[in-house]
C-alpha cells in the first residue's frame, strides 16, 4: 500500500546523547490523502440477499424521549451473513482456511485495480470474465502489482437494488436459484488470481463472484483453497480508477463466520 509519509519531529532537549539529526529522523506512516468513496449498501428493507437467505429486519427497542426528558434511541437488527456488501471468508467454501475473524487486517486493505467488463456484461447477462479480460488489463497498465485487491465492474451496480434486473429474478426460495443471471469471474480466471498472481483479495458489484447460473461454485472454491477473500455486492465501482485507488474493506468479526456486513471504502487520490 502506497503511503505518505510525514516528518516525526524528534526533541533532544533534556536526553543525554541524543544522535538522531533532522536527515536520519524516524518517519511516521500518514493516511493517504484523496476523495472518500463508500463502496457499501445501506441496509434495509430493499437490501439485497441470496434468494435462499433471510433478509435483513430492523425492530425498535425504544425510540423518542425518556422519563428523564432526553432523547434515545435502539434497535435489534437481523442478517444473514451473505447479503447487501459483505465479505465472503475463504471458509465459506474451503474448509480450515480462514473465518471473518482469522482474516489478516492486512489484506483487508491496500492497494486496488479495477479491471472493467461492463461492456461484456451489458451484452451477455451470464458473462464470465476471463483470464483475457485479466492479461488485456495488464497489457495496457503492466503485471497485477503484488499484494493488489482486484475489483471487477460489470456494471450492475446500477440495477441495485431492484432483485429482478440486479439478480435476473426477484423470486425468492430455493427454485429461484437456477432463475439467476448475472455476471461473475470464469473459474480458469480465477485459477490465475490464485496461482500466477499475488493478490489480497477479489471484489465484484455482483450478489457472486461465481456467476448466476454456476452450480459447482468453482471461482469461490479456487481463490478460497488460497486463503483469497471476496467482496460481494461492491457499490460505487464506476467511481474508482483503474489503478491509483486504495480500499479498506473491514466486515463484522463473527467469530468463525463464513462472511459478513461490509463496510467499505475506496480512496482516490486527489
Amino acid at each position: 500500500m502506497k503511503r505518505l509519509f510525514l516528518p516525526l519531529l524528534v526533541s533532544c532537549v533534556g536526553l543525554i546523547g541524543c544522535q538522531n539529526s533532522a536527515t536520519e529522523q524516524a518517519a511516521e506512516p500518514g493516511f493517504p490523502s484523496g476523495t472518500l468513496v463508500d463502496m457499501s449498501y445501506a441496509y434495509n428493507s430493499d437490501t439485497v440477499y441470496w434468494p435462499t437467505a433471510p433478509g435483513f429486519s430492523k425492530s425498535t427497542d425504544f425510540e423518542g424521549t425518556t422519563e428523564g426528558g432526553y432523547y434515545y434511541s435502539a434497535y435489534t437488527v437481523s442478517t444473514a451473513e451473505h447479503g447487501g456488501t459483505h465479505l465472503d471468508a475463504p471458509v465459506h467454501f474451503s474448509e480450515g482456511k480462514h473465518s471473518a475473524d482469522q482474516i489478516p487486517l492486512e489484506s483487508l486493505m491496500g492497494s486496488a485495480i479495477v479491471i472493467d467488463v461492463s461492456a461484456q456484461s451489458a451484452a451477455n447477462r451470464d458473462y464470465l470474465i476471463t483470464t483475457e479480460d485479466i492479461t488485456h488489463w495488464e497489457a495496457t497498465h503492466g503485471a497485477i502489482p503484488d499484494g493488489s485487491i482486484v475489483l471487477f465492474r460489470t456494471g450492475f451496480g446500477q440495477y441495485w437494488p431492484d432483485r429482478e434486473a440486479y439478480m435476473g429474478t426477484a423470486e425468492r426460495g430455493p427454485g429461484a436459484v437456477a432463475l439467476l443471471h448475472f455476471p461473475g469471474i470464469d473459474p480458469a480466471a480465477a485459477t490465475l488470481l490464485a496461482t500466477e498472481r499475488n493478490i489480497k483479495a477479489v471484489g465484484i458489484d455482483t450478489p457472486s463472484i461465481d456467476y448466476g447460473q454456476s452450480t459447482l461454485f468453482e471461482t469461490h472454491r479456487h481463490l478460497f483453497g488460497a486463503n483469497i477473500p471476496a467482496f460481494e455486492n461492491v457499490a460505487n465501482l464506476d467511481r474508482l480508477p483503474e489503478t491509483g485507488a486504495y480500499v479498506i474493506a473491514l466486515p463484522m468479526k463473527i467469530e468463525g463466520g463464513s462472511g459478513g456486513p461490509l463496510r467499505m471504502v475506496g480512496i482516490v487520490p486527489n
